[in-house]
């Protein structure tokens, strides 16, 4: 066994057990063990471990078939504040929560055009963490941590967002520059990772084994559960969807390759579409992507033929991409999330249903059902939050870990 593994083994749990809690206040040491597939021993101390923390907190007792009252446990909202960043590429979104992620507060920065150089980018990011602890009266000791998603390929371990392609970013020491500005705690990751773990927490993946959460945005991918957990892959790249090949020859992708399904259902994809459609829309808003989908959405709405007939050939390639994932990955459920997923909302959701209908093999799409996402706030701030929280459970481990160690060591 490797050194550390048992510990890592043990925050794991830990993080499990919280999870649960926060999922499930009030509930009691039995429900736990039975919702985590843990040992009652093994939950009641790690139970006893979140209390001495004061995560969680006793709050009474129920009744049991036959036997004493069951003691209740219950997630301790004020032990603490996490905070969510969500950087995309035309805003930076910023969300402090509360231990039982109840979000307290909100700031969102404007990114324009041509604002993507990692400076700039840290800015937005200094200016939104601050807005959100001055709005909520945080004091700086209750911050547990600053979970930060950036779009693209990551390095957990060292905070380097190793390739974004849309910005052109390549080994960019993202948390190193943050924490000139933040003394926070900060976990770095991806988009597709926290939207994956906040629908599995709180939203359509809830209670599912197998799942894929499609982030639909300026950049597009795929965040997968698989066996009841986030799946990352060897290289922490799982999900790179967006940039697998949906048609030959098709249009140049920032990745460099072609015919990417980004090229065709992220924003700028769908603007193109509207542009090779009706180059003179009054729907088609240049240079703002926002404007653009918004316009589509109302247009729709009003039955604008244009509007109708661009959703729906986006839906077209979105379906053919999604059946894809349906037949290869075999999920319960496919969730719509992201920005431009909320705005076209039910429209798209139904076209592409239609879509996926047509090109995925019958069985695998008869145990499969494709939904919008339902979390009212930002899903990518909320999953940031928990790698926070995650973060958090494993400081806390490596303190009790070393303090094991200086009450073994022998005398000097």
């Amino acid at each position: 066994m490797k050194r550390g593994t048992s510990r890592d083994i043990r925050t794991a749990n830990r993080y499990e057990v919280l999870r649960q809690i926060i999922a499930a206040s009030p509930t009691s040491r039995q429900e736990l063990a039975a919702a985590t597939g843990l040992s009652l021993a093994t939950v009641a101390t790690l139970v006893g471990e979140l209390l001495d923390l004061r995560m969680i907190t006793e709050v009474g007792f129920e009744d049991s078939a036959g036997g004493r009252p069951r003691g209740l446990v219950a997630v301790n909202a004020a032990g603490g504040a996490l905070i969510g960043v969500d950087i995309a590429e035309t805003y930076v979104h910023v969300e402090l929560f509360d231990l039982a992620l109840n979000v307290l507060a909100r700031a969102e920065e404007h990114m324009s055009p041509g604002e993507s150089r990692p400076e700039r980018v840290v800015a937005h990011v200094t200016a939104a963490v601050g807005s959100v602890v001055a709005q909520a009266g945080v004091e700086a000791a209750r911050v547990l941590g600053v979970g930060v998603s950036v779009p693209g390929q990551v390095d957990r371990d060292t905070g380097v967002a190793e390739y974004a392609p849309n910005w052109d970013w390549h080994d960019v020491p993202l948390l190193d520059l943050i924490s000139e500005h933040i003394a926070y705690p900060l976990h770095l990751d991806n988009p597709l990772r926290a939207s994956a773990v906040a629908e599995l927490w709180f939203g359509a993946a809830r209670g599912h084994g197998d799942a894929v959460v499609v982030n639909l945005g300026t950049g597009v991918g795929a965040g997968l559960v698989l066996g009841g957990g986030l799946h990352r892959g060897v290289s922490n790249s799982a999900g790179e969807w967006g940039h697998t090949t949906l048609v030959l020859d098709g249009r140049l992708c920032r990745c460099g390759n072609h015919g990417c399904v980004e090229t065709y259902v992220g924003a700028l994809g769908i603007m193109q579409n509207l542009r090779e459609l009706s180059p003179r829309s009054p729907l088609l808003h240049p240079g703002d992507q926002t404007a653009t989908i918004d316009a589509l959405a109302a247009g729709v709405a009003a039955r604008d033929p244009v509007a109708v007939k661009v959703v729906r050939d986006t839906a077209r390639y979105l379906g053919a991409g999604i059946a894809v994932l349906v037949n290869v990955l075999n999920p319960e459920v496919v969730v719509l999330s992201s920005w431009v997923a909320a705005r076209l909302g039910e429209p798209l959701l139904d076209e592409v249903s239609e879509a996926v209908a047509r090109h995925a093999l019958r069985r695998p799409l008869a145990a499969n059902r494709i939904v919008l996402s339902p979390i009212p706030t930002d899903p990518v701030c909320l999953g940031a939050a928990t790698f926070a929280l995650e973060g958090a459970l494993q400081a806390v481990g490596q303190r009790r870990a070393a303090g094991a160690r200086g009450r073994t060591a022998p005398p000097a």
